[in-house]
């Protein structure tokens, strides 16, 4: 019995007969973000001069003065405070009200220098405070007290980047960072060192994108950098902006794309250091009331039926294409933007729920244009959808624009199959959902991602091998539950990839079944760092079993890579749930996997087309720490049958092998 395979060309939106109902709807939404774009433009000037809020507010150095605006519509005055005033109101640093709510001031060039620190102090009916500047572009927290300023930001040699963009990838390998845990040392990591030690990992690796979390500026740590306050201010945690171009220039160097998380589906709470009431209202970037507030996360829920807020998100998407030249975004909690219950609860189970009055079509007209955006000012650039709830059209052409969606559905299947005994994992259901795509959309899969990661939750490695791995990770040993969590960690990512839509995506040191969770210094435990790094030195030990676990992704993203895989439709051969095999063709490569926990065939029988075979990979080589149960080197040949031509193979259990017909 075959399950439909998806071929890897999108079909035109609109073409999935469920939709049909609901096609007013569709071109209704079309219609909302066309015109959504003339309102913001006037008809005037193009999306992208619109676009261009970070050149007109901030601070910025001209040829006679530093000019500074702000947007704060319901202040009642603001004052620049800082270094250069000792840091007391002095009515020559006081902003003027230039209308529709922006405020401005002209100050002489020798009373700012590159490194002061600022911040205005706000004023409005019944109250006032010290804010960060909305558009700042460097943000710094003081050692000693913990309060966060801004900075001024213009150095006398800015970065000159030096390397070209590598080219759109036909597929995306991706490999998922925090720039701030990925050195080994229980500390805080830079931008420079992720530069040295961890970019040439990558790239040896054989991932050809390098995505950046917690790139955004954020007051707490231990929120992994998903509650933003400073949206156009690099973290200083990591560095400068000038060493994250660096960064990035070096990534572009090494033949590596670089995107980032861009979190526009809320904002952090913070009022001293975020958007918060940045002119003593809760609602100038917000909604007000309830609607405002996110209980779940904690934080503050924009209102993207403001032009103003759109002013502000779509400028920040060119912001970091043009200043830091990335090549793409991840926008994460798309699910929660869409829905006006952000997806709390819902299982998504009817096409109705995409369309009903819980959708909020503000919030989907500005994803349209935030893509139209950035495609335009860069045509190579990708954007990644996080959505759990399977919008139609979020990443076609025709609908939303996203270039391809998560494919969130692959991770938890693989996480509830670990929740079971093997014998009961079902082949149909496992193959299903590795396949589960809508057909007019691309998509990325993966084993894992940093939410399996987090604390409160575990990795694949963890979860199979649990507190064993303590102790027997070591190539002498042999543990059964290790044995197990090894052969399996290996199949599911080669199933996982070999079955992607336009990419794959891996958490760095993920591959290597990187032991136990991550926690973020944090009061609960003792603000401690030891879990807020990445053990590379396990990777690079030879007599340790995670060496043969990189070792096997290394080679696994080789051969996708080589023969070119995500090129070509995913053809069914076998799907045999009683003998726990799974066999499918792509791109001229035959995948056989065994996941039965004890039995192996030694004379397993399926399709093919007639000729010779030889084997690319076995993921029970002894190099991969496996059995090699195989013998290296042996050549199939297919056999003549009443039923067509038949290959036979040696399947030892929980093993995946990759053939390809010699020609």
């Amino acid at each position: 019995m075959a399950i439909e395979a998806r071929p890897n060309t999108p079909e035109p939106f609109g073409s999935d007969p469920y939709l049909a109902p609901y096609a007013g709807i569709i071109r209704e939404r079309k219609e909302k973000a066309a015109a959504l774009e003339k309102r913001l433009t006037g008809g005037k000037c193009s999306l992208e001069d619109f676009s261009s809020g970070h050149e007109y507010f901030g601070l910025h150095k001209k040829e006679d003065c530093w000019l500074f605006r702000e947007w704060a519509p319901l202040a009642s005055g603001i004052t620049l405070v800082g270094d250069f005033s000792n840091w007391e109101r002095l009515k020559e640093f006081a902003l003027q009200n230039i209308g529709n709510g922006v405020w401005e001031i002209k100050i002489p060039l020798k009373k700012l220098q590159h490194g002061m620190h600022y911040l205005m102090h706000v004023s409005w009916s019944g109250g006032a405070g010290d804010r960060i500047p909305a558009y700042a572009r460097r943000v710094v927290q003081d050692k000693i007290t913990g309060l966060f300023s801004a900075m001024v930001w213009s150095p006398e040699t800015p970065y000159v980047f030096k390397n070209p963009v590598p080219p759109r990838p036909r597929a995306q390998l991706i490999y998922e960072v925090h720039p701030g845990m990925a050195q080994e040392e229980p500390k805080v990591g830079s931008f420079r060192e992720f530069q040295d030690k961890i970019l040439p990992r990558i790239v040896q690796s054989g991932y050809n994108t390098v995505e950046f979390m917690a790139v955004m500026g954020h007051p707490y740590y231990g929120s992994f950098g998903y509650h933003v306050a400073n949206f156009f201010a690099v973290s200083s945690r990591f560095g400068t902006p000038e060493e994250f171009k660096e960064l990035v220039d070096a990534a572009h160097g090494m033949g590596l794309r670089v995107t980032i998380d861009l979190i526009h589906s809320h904002a952090v709470r913070n009022e001293a250091e975020g958007l918060a009431r940045i002119d003593g209202t809760s609602y100038a970037y917000f909604h007000q009331g309830l609607r405002g507030l996110h209980s779940a996360w904690d934080s503050l829920c924009f209102d993207y039926g403001k032009p103003e807020v759109l002013h502000f998100l779509l400028s920040n998407c060119r912001y970091y294409l043009d200043e830091f030249k990335v090549d793409g975004f991840r926008f994460d909690g798309v699910t929660s933007m869409l829905y006006l219950h952000h997806g709390l609860g819902k299982t998504f189970t009817d096409y109705r729920e995409y369309f009903n009055s819980d959708v909020d079509e503000d919030a989907l007209a500005y994803l349209t244009l935030a893509n139209k955006l950035i495609h335009t000012l860069r045509p190579d650039a990708v954007t990644v959808a996080e959505d759990v709830s399977g919008m139609p059209g979020l990443a076609s052409p025709d609908g939303a624009g996203f270039d391809c969606r998560m494919a969130m559905g692959v991770t938890d299947m693989w996480f509830k199959l670990f929740d079971q005994v093997d014998e009961h994992w079902n082949m149909f259901y496992l193959y299903g959902e590795l396949l589960n795509r809508r057909k007019d959309e691309r998509s990325i899969s993966y084993v894992e991602c940093h939410d399996q990661s987090i604390v409160g939750g575990k990795t694949a490695m963890f979860t199979l091998a649990d507190s064993d791995m303590y102790n027997d990770m070591n190539k002498g040993s042999r543990n059964m539950k290790i044995d197990r969590a090894v052969a399996l960690h290996k199949i599911i990512r080669l199933a996982t990839a070999a079955t992607s839509g336009s990419g794959y995506l891996n958490f760095m040191g993920n591959e290597f079944g990187h032991p136990e969770w991550v926690d973020f210094p944090r009061e609960g435990n003792n603000w401690s760092m030891e879990r807020a790094r990445r053990l590379w030195s396990l990777a690079d030990n030879e007599d340790l079993r995670y060496h043969s676990l990189a070792r096997f992704d290394r080679e696994m993203l080789r051969l996708l890579t080589e023969h070119a895989l995500y090129d070509f439709t995913v053809q069914t051969v076998r799907i045999d749930d009683e003998k726990k095999v799974l066999i499918f063709e792509r791109g001229g490569l035959w995948f056989c996997f065994n996941f039965h926990p004890q039995n192996s065939y030694t004379d397993y029988q399926f399709e093919a087309v007639p000729g010779r075979y030889t084997a690319l990979l076995d993921s029970d080589e002894e190099c991969f720490d496996g059995f090699a149960r195989r013998t290296s080197g042996q050549v199939f040949q297919t056999q003549a049958t009443p039923a067509g031509a038949m290959l036979r193979l040696y399947l030892p259990n929980r093993t995946a092998l990759i053939l390809k017909k010699i020609q």
